[in-house]
């Protein structure tokens, strides 16, 4: 374990040898697959870090059993969520290090049990849904697979506003969108289209010219208009920002900065997206986070007290309620 997870650990006052490896075992899912997440993640206190990885862990455990292009498993993630919200009930809780951390995580920041129903929701949609005929289709789809990730955050984040819950709801949306809009040829392959039908239909693009892999005048169109659209999800949600914790808001433009930039990636390549991964290049992300994490620092020394939940190390002592 690395000396930055043992002190993460140890500030979040996390001491079960079981919970620290399940935590370091989301850390490393999320630093692998997460990168930009995972570099955001940094620039949060240390005793909240650990937090943060669960529920990417947890996430990312559940998305493999439907997105593994080598062995995808629906009927195991049905198995697996179910097993997890047993746990959530004081059932057993399961040997998986990713349902390990997000129970504990869930329990130290009361995150309601709601959320993760909602998750598992979208996530066995993914199973048997190949597309979605209107934006309000994909809307509920998107609830359980992105807003309430941003919910299920913002405790961690100490939201100061009331407002915060729905520009939090609104950037978790627009950073889902801008991986559909990167990913369209890689959910290709799934055999999914999440960009509208609607929208295809209004720009006279067909499945069959997406598989084509050749970027039409047409297709173009269409992507430059859900581009248009999430940017005014990512207008909508800013505000959020300084709606969180002094110690959080760095963490959180930072993601905002680089998810959004995402958009920029796609234009650059000419939306070729159907061939090519856009990608925010590591230097911009060095460019944005080195200056982000001497600001975060400041705002840790200007607001030292940070009051975590009352430590839990017996996960099956606390139920979960809605």
């Amino acid at each position: 374990m690395s000396r930055q997870s043992e002190q993460a650990l140890n500030a979040a006052k996390i001491g079960d040898p079981k919970l620290r490896a399940a935590y370091e075992a989301c850390r490393k899912l999320q630093a692998e697959h997460g990168k930009t997440y995972y570099l955001a993640s940094l620039l949060l206190p240390p005793e909240k870090r650990p937090y943060v990885w669960a529920q990417y862990g947890f996430a990312r455990s559940a998305d493999e059993f439907v997105d593994s292009l080598v062995a995808p498993d629906p009927a195991a993630l049905q198995t697996w969520g179910a097993e997890f919200l047993d746990a959530l009930g004081g059932g057993p809780v399961p040997e998986d290090p990713a349902a390990v951390a997000m129970l504990h995580t869930m329990r130290r920041w009361a995150i309601p049990r709601a959320h993760i129903e909602a998750f598992l929701e979208s996530m066995q949609m993914d199973a048997t849904i190949t597309g979605y005929q209107t934006y309000a289709d994909l809307e509920q789809y998107m609830y359980g697979s992105a807003a309430v990730i941003g919910l299920q955050m913002l405790p961690i984040l100490e939201p100061q506003h009331p407002e915060a819950a729905a520009r939090a709801r609104a950037l978790g949306e627009a950073f889902q969108m801008s991986n559909f809009i990167r990913d369209v040829g890689e959910d290709l392959e799934r055999g999914r289209v999440y960009l509208p039908q609607e929208d295809l239909d209004s720009f006279g693009v067909t499945r069959e010219a997406l598989n084509a892999r050749v970027v039409t005048p047409m297709i173009r169109e269409l992507l430059k208009f859900e581009i248009e659209r999430t940017r005014r999800l990512y207008a909508f949600a800013e505000p959020g920002i300084v709606m969180l914790h002094p110690t959080s808001q760095d963490c959180m433009r930072t993601a905002f900065v680089l998810y959004s930039e995402i958009l920029d990636a796609v234009e650059k390549i000419d939306y070729q997206v159907l061939t090519r991964r856009a990608s925010v290049p590591l230097s911009r992300r060095l460019a944005v986070a080195l200056p982000a994490a001497r600001r975060a620092r400041k705002a840790r020394r200007a607001n030292p007290q940070i009051v975590l939940p009352a430590t839990e190390e017996d996960p099956e002592r606390t139920k979960v309620e809605n």
